[in-house]
């Protein structure tokens, strides 16, 4: 039995003097180890030897869409703009061939079941109702999700958002569609290579209450070229018209190969400082509204319908994720597919992925093999970037020592820099390690900061394409 850690204490030392300045906005972390960190596997491991052994009671169910109908200027993920005619179908062909070899490797060594699951892309929105309707035949006919049971979150843009769209997720069991506005303001949008109008937005926005999802999410961007805080408070008063259970704000960032990588180049520490400024603008904003602050970018209204058990994480408890762009967890693994931003690299992609037979299928061909060394930064950047906080028993539970004691370097920094503090009983249960509200404000240096040296080698080997 490992011995209980000396307790810390509750109060964070002060930022020392000398404590070198960091630019708050450096990678946002969705995943660990990022997707640049993976490489091919020489291997071509079995999907069914990854997957025997693991826990499949309560997995996420992933299915990408690599499809918009316009790339917007900050964009870098795997999408393509448009598709001849034809590919949509012979995209859902692959993904039909893809979920039965999958469910085959699954095995029946004990029951699988969904604990919840997520359409994304690009924009899922983007197939017809025809197709979103046999996309969720996929999930549930092949896959065995029940939809209607577990929470279903789905992506859409306000011109996708049909009525005849929306009719189809709403039947088949939606409980979140997530709306991608960006700016309630025109010229912002424009100048974030978005081209939309705010009437439109707001009529997508009518189809969608009407539609009567439970959970209406608004993403919101702040940092746009010619943004000011007034226009920023007038997106944000625009979305809580419609009182939305959920709002994302997420800082812009512009990355290589992307609209705005191309006519603007933004690394100077003035855009860090408006950046930062409007973040904590559009935080007191909704937090005076009544909405809780669940992580930097996520608030949600009180009452909002949960979307799956709050101690859910799909990386510990593992994810099945089908399309070309979608990543799969064991214990052990991750894995997708290659990844790419240039557009001609992502159609060669797609068209690979049609021609892909369900036997080659039945393999892993691009990831990243995950030690429990990788497994305590996983669980301690999942844990730590939600407001909530970790407890401190759930980590002595999983792995027999104290965060602290794994990472005493990044932990003390981030404690003297004031984003971390201790909380509760030394000796109780409710010890929680959890970010500062200035903590918060910083994940976007706190998550980089937890990776591994290899990671970061790998990340920074990678050539974007």
């Amino acid at each position: 039995m490992t011995a209980p850690a000396a307790p810390l204490p509750v109060t964070a030392p002060a930022v020392p003097a000398a404590a070198p300045a960091v630019r708050p906005y450096q990678s946002y972390v969705y995943a660990y180890p990022h997707k640049t960190a993976y490489r091919p596997l020489p291997d071509r491991p079995a999907l069914r030897d990854l997957w025997r052994g693991e826990p499949k009671g309560a997995l996420s169910l992933y299915l990408h869409i690599p499809f918009c109908e316009v790339r917007c200027g900050f964009c870098n993920l795997f999408t393509r703009i448009g598709a001849p005619e034809g590919l949509t179908g012979r995209y859902l062909d692959a993904l039909d061939r893809q979920a039965a070899a999958v469910r085959e490797a699954l095995g029946d060594e004990g029951p699988v079941r969904f604990a919840n699951a997520a359409f994304g892309g690009g924009t899922p929105t983007f197939l017809t109702a025809d197709e979103l309707t046999r996309l969720c035949d996929i999930a549930e006919q092949r896959m065995g999700a029940d939809l209607r049971a577990v929470p279903l979150s789905v992506e859409a843009s306000p011109a996708t958002a049909t009525a005849d769209r929306l009719a189809v997720l709403a039947e088949r069991g939606t409980t979140r569609l997530s709306l991608g506005v960006q700016s309630f303001v025109d010229d912002e949008a424009r100048a974030a290579v978005r081209p939309q109008r705010r009437a439109d937005v707001e009529a997508a926005l009518g189809r969608i209450r009407g539609a009567r999802i439970p959970v209406l999410n608004i993403d919101l961007i702040y940092g746009i070229d010619g943004q000011t805080p007034a226009t920023w408070r007038t997106s944000l008063d625009a979305a809580l018209a419609w009182e939305p259970e959920e709002l994302y704000l997420y800082p812009l960032y512009v990355r290589p190969l992307t609209g705005l990588a191309r006519r603007t180049a933004h690394t100077d520490v003035e855009w860090d400082a408006q950046r930062l400024a409007l973040y904590r603008q559009g935080r007191d904003h909704l937090l005076a509204h009544g909405y809780e602050q669940v992580s930097m970018r996520m608030f949600r209204r009180p009452g909002a319908a949960p979307q799956g058990p709050d101690d859910h994480a799909c990386q510990t408890d593992g994810m099945i994720g089908l399309g070309c762009g979608a990543r799969s967890y064991t214990s052990a693994l991750h894995y997708s597919f290659d990844y790419a931003v240039d557009m001609g690299e992502i159609r060669a992609i797609i068209d690979d992925y049609t021609a892909t037979t369900g036997a080659d299928f039945g393999h892993a061909v691009h990831g990243r093999y995950v030690d429990g060394r990788e497994a305590r930064r996983r669980h301690l950047l999942q844990s730590l970037l939600q407001a909530r906080g970790m407890p401190v028993a759930d980590y002595r539970d999983r792995f027999g020592t104290h965060p602290y004691d794994d990472f005493p370097a990044e932990l003390h920094d981030f404690a003297a820099r004031g984003w971390l503090e201790e909380t509760g009983d030394p000796a109780g249960p409710a010890r929680l390690l959890r970010l500062t509200p200035d903590g918060l404000a910083h994940s976007d240096a706190l998550g980089p900061a937890l990776f591994s040296p290899a990671v970061r080698a790998a990340m920074a080997a990678y050539a974007p394409k």
